[in-house]
């Protein structure tokens, strides 16, 4: 997800300090439409123990879309497999989706045999299911779905109109859910092997969405089906998108052998903004697959599409609503961050979203990342440095225990699974040097360290798992970094004492848990790394010498003057909200 709104820079540091997603509940109506339901309104909770039984193999849908009344209608068939005995169905569906007609196997259901009062419907069975039986369930549905509050942040479907008044519309669940607009069970490890996606649209409209396009139909009236042909999407991350799209394309030759098409499909304009935006895209993979490693998702496409809203890591089809930005740093960070989640998001899916900052936290670093592939040190530590003043520390970024998206991200660490996420990278990148760090990151998305097209799969990572093979990459034991950064709300604080000449410095940390963090100093110029072991040590420098913590900005700390600058900014924004200056 875009995280523009939550992380620091000079000219929004008050949407740092306050997250601009922050919502009083993320079940909200929109004007004239139905509440969510607590079920639907949140992705990622508890699965029903029905749900548990079944394996979601695959999905064929097909959605119309009805711009002029907000409206869709569907027809969904999904695929499951049995992993225990059971005699029903339970699937997630938002409720002000009325479903008209369900069959199993291709035997209509009587309508008695389903109900979805709270947005969880369950399906009984005509005939139990034994373990490794499989079944086919065509479900039959229509309605407005929820409307987004505030894409993404709050989401649903987005119903826009471009400039001279055509529709432009798009969808963007993340913390919501898939079951917002089609009916799957609501959970991080049940993405299907593939979906099947039959877009129908008004006349002059298309429909750009994941995968690979296999054919537009033509029907007697004017309207077109788009037919798209998905494999191992994320949940959250299939997509709708319609609009009188224009389209440039083209192939990157990549450093492993393989092409790769490349789409943008961008609104009309009289300028060459969108050309530019395009150029970014070679040059952008090429920095990944250097860097990370090859693009998980080749074989389907590099594509991006316009959005209304600001953007989403929509697997194959990244939403994009940047404005065409131009910033300092000479790359559109946007289109960036979302391409990013190609590999944490979409190659590397959490199965519990209590591990989100493996999904933002990573997505993040790679802005800073590639301002140093493209520029240099200087320009990463400048673009690290500016995340740093939009870190909170109020909660911390892993609780331990499961949540849902929106318990992460509305009554959880919200923005610092993002600018804290990527500082916690940059520190233990410094910590155990670069080859540690890129052979544990490449372990965490591939499975290992030689990753080339085609011998890796999609995969689900826990932070322990992480946390396991950076300590494999890294020879050694390094929970202590783990428990203070992730498992901890507070930053760790160098604490300073002094008698006459002897100067000691300690590591004071939530809990006291251990710390033995090194820290470079400067002592009247002279560099010196204090080893801190024990979390402590002591030198001598005389008392008028020049002391410099951190030259380097290697390590995420407590910090006396971002701190002030916290308050500062949240005083004046209680000022501007009482009327004051």
């Amino acid at each position: 997800m875009s995280r523009y709104s939550l992380l620091f820079t000079a000219s929004a540091a008050m949407l740092a300090i306050q997250p601009a997603i922050a919502q009083d509940s993320a079940a909200l109506p929109g004007p004239g439409e139905p509440e969510l339901t607590t079920q639907t309104a949140s992705s990622g909770g508890p699965l029903d123990p029905a749900q548990e039984k079944l394996r979601f193999d695959s999905a064929d849908l097909n959605f119309e879309i009805f711009p002029e009344r907000q409206a869709i209608a569907g027809v969904a068939t999904l695929e499951f497999t049995a992993k225990a005995a059971t005699d029903r169905l339970v699937i997630d569906l938002d409720r002000n989706l009325p479903v008209s007609a369900i069959s199993i196997d291709g035997a209509a259901l009587p309508e008695s045999a389903w109900s979805n009062p709270e947005g969880r419907m369950t399906v009984m069975l005509p005939e139990p299911l034994a373990a490794g039986e499989s079944v086919s369930a065509q479900i039959t549905y229509a309605g407005q779905p929820h409307v987004a509050i505030r894409a993404p942040w709050n989401g649903g479907f987005v119903w826009a109109e471009t400039p001279d008044g055509k529709p432009w519309v798009a969808t963007a669940v993340q913390m919501q859910g898939c079951d917002i607009f089609w009916p799957c069970i609501d959970y991080p490890t049940y993405e299907p092997d593939f979906v099947d996606l039959h877009i129908t649209v008004p006349e002059g409209l298309g429909a750009p969405s994941n995968g690979v396009l296999t054919g537009v139909d033509t029907l007697p009236d004017g309207r077109t089906t788009w037919n798209w042909h998905a494999e191992n999407p994320t949940l959250y991350g299939v997509a709708l998108n319609i609009g009188p799209y224009e389209e440039i394309s083209g192939s990157y030759q990549s450093r492993y052998g393989n092409e790769i098409p490349m789409h943008f499909w961008h609104l009309a304009r009289d300028d060459d903004k969108p050309q530019q935006l395009f150029a970014e895209f070679a040059p952008t993979l090429d920095f990944f697959e250097s860097v990370i490693g090859p693009y998980p998702f080749a074989s389907q496409k590099l594509g991006v599409v316009e959005t209304e809203h600001k953007g989403m890591e929509h697997q194959s089809i990244n939403a994009y609503g940047n404005h065409y930005a131009k910033t300092a740093d000479g790359f559109d960070d946007l289109f960036q961050h979302e391409f990013a989640h190609e590999w944490f998001a979409n190659q590397l899916t959490v199965p519990n979203w209590d591990d989100f900052w493996l999904h933002e936290g990573t997505g993040s670093y790679m802005q800073p990342l590639y301002g140093e592939w493209r520029e240099g040190h200087a320009r990463y530590i400048k673009m690290m440095l500016d995340m740093r003043p939009g870190i909170r520390n109020q909660h911390p970024i892993v609780s331990g225990t499961p949540q849902s998206a929106s318990d992460v991200y509305y009554d959880g660490p919200s923005g610092d699974i993002y600018s804290k996420g990527a500082w916690v990278l940059h520190t233990l990148r410094g910590l155990i040097g670069d080859e540690a760090f890129f052979d544990s990151l490449r372990l965490a998305i591939y499975g290992r360290t030689d990753p080339e097209p085609g011998n890796f799969e999609p995969l689900y990572r826990t932070t322990p798992e992480y946390i396991a093979f950076v300590n494999q990459e890294a020879g050694g034991n390094y929970q202590w970094f783990f428990d203070v950064y992730l498992y901890s709300a507070a930053l760790p604080e160098l604490v300073q004492s002094r008698d006459g000449d002897t100067l000691t410095f300690t590591w004071r940390t939530e809990g006291d848990k251990p710390f033995p963090m090194p820290v470079d100093i400067l002592v009247d110029g002279e560099a010196m790394t204090l080893p801190m072991t024990d979390g402590t040590t002591t030198i001598t420098a005389a008392e008028e010498a020049h002391i410099v913590i951190d030259p380097q900005s290697k390590i995420l700390m407590q910090s006396d003057q971002v701190d002030a600058f916290q308050t500062y900014m949240f005083e004046r924004m209680r000022a501007r909200a009482n009327g004051g200056n």
